[in-house]
């Protein structure tokens, strides 16, 4: 056997540079919980939903948007055709479509105060 090999021999085995890493990690994730912030309820409050994931909630306003300006959109070119007031139906429902859809991003994203459309009464 050549000396570069590292045995267990007899005797006590040293505490290794391991062990003083682990016991000072520990300290530090001590020290770390108790510096740290508790986390209060309100932490959901803007998203309305505890459970929601962010890209949930992304895609539900980015519908809830889309959703406002196509539907004015349809109800402008449908009062158009109607009632044959070309182009201005159309240009005021998608006016007015886009306003709701930005009206309904605040309210979900409880930016008005009102989160989930519940009604502060």
């Amino acid at each position: 056997m050549s000396g570069n090999e590292t045995g267990h021999g007899g005797g006590d085995p040293k505490p290794g540079p391991s062990d003083d890493l682990s016991e000072r990690l520990k300290r530090l994730e001590t020290q770390l919980e108790r510096k740290r912030p508790a986390a209060g309820p309100d932490a959901s409050v803007r998203s309305g939903r505890a459970d929601g994931s962010s890209i949930g909630q992304a895609m539900r306003l980015s519908t809830e948007f889309v959703a406002g300006v196509i539907a004015g959109g349809v109800l402008g070119w449908l009062f158009d055709r109607l009632l044959g007031t070309a182009p201005w139906g159309l240009v005021v429902f998608l006016v007015l479509g886009f306003i709701t859809g930005i009206y309904n991003v605040m309210r979900l994203s409880g930016f008005t105060g009102q989160a989930g459309g519940k009604d502060p009464r």
